[in-house]
């Protein structure tokens, strides 16, 4: 286990996150694929999250976060679901059909921390989950 610090502390503050599209539709390939995984990192690095590992499936994204303790996981969530969302659907006009009331992400997110389970587990599933 390695310790994260910052000006005052050090931490080890790792989730779980999932998220999935709204009515999980399977849109998450191609070019759009590319520019949210840009997003995505983009959003961690100006917070000071750190992407253990992330995965995007077709209909939704799993994550493994170092979160630091000044920052809550509902923050986290909220900057990069919020920020996401507004960038491709003013990116990708085509999503207006699909996503006539603005909202990209489904409401809410699935997130456990490692503590549970160990980091190692959630990392095999990561890997056994990404797309081959």
């Amino acid at each position: 286990m390695r310790y994260s610090s910052s000006a005052h502390t050090r931490f080890y503050r790792r989730f779980h996150v999932v998220w999935a599209t709204k009515y999980r539709y399977k849109v998450l390939q191609g070019a759009m694929r590319e520019r949210i995984r840009e997003i995505i990192i983009q959003t961690c690095d100006e917070l000071g999250v750190h992407i253990v590992r992330g995965v995007l499936a077709r209909d939704h994204v799993h994550m493994f976060l170092s979160i630091p303790p000044k920052l809550s996981l509902s923050d986290v969530m909220q900057r990069i679901k919020g920020r996401s969302s507004r960038r491709i659907q003013m990116e990708f006009p085509e999503l207006r059909k699909r996503y006539w009331g603005r909202r990209f992400w489904a409401r809410g997110c699935f997130s456990t921390t490692s503590g549970n389970v160990t980091d190692d587990i959630i990392l095999q599933y990561l890997e056994l989950h990404s797309p081959k």
